[in-house]
């Protein structure tokens, strides 16, 4: 089952989740008391490398991973279209 554990760093506090041996820190609670920092983790997910690693992460990771899925959003990340936020997922945008 997995754990949250919380450390607190220059007064912001992240959540790591701990589940099996591994742990999980929190992007979104890294950046909160950043100026525009959901704009940074925005910017960071709609490059083409970090896509492609997160895909690479999920084929690994996810036993449900949807591989048809992801070649449609691999063939859209890097364009000015593609936005892919923590916490809503993939949108694209139509111009």
């Amino acid at each position: 089952m997995a754990k949250n554990k919380i450390i607190n760093v220059q007064g912001t506090v992240i959540t790591i989740l701990s589940q099996k041996e591994n742990d999980y820190i929190s992007l979104t609670d890294m950046v909160r008391n950043f100026d525009g920092g959901g704009a940074l983790i925005e910017s960071w997910l709609k490059n083409k490398d970090t896509v492609l690693f997160l895909g690479i992460w999920e084929k690994i990771n996810n036993p449900d991973f949807n591989s048809l899925e992801f070649e449609g959003i691999k063939k859209q990340a890097g364009l000015n279209s593609f936005v892919m936020t923590p916490k809503n997922g993939l949108k694209i945008q139509m111009p």
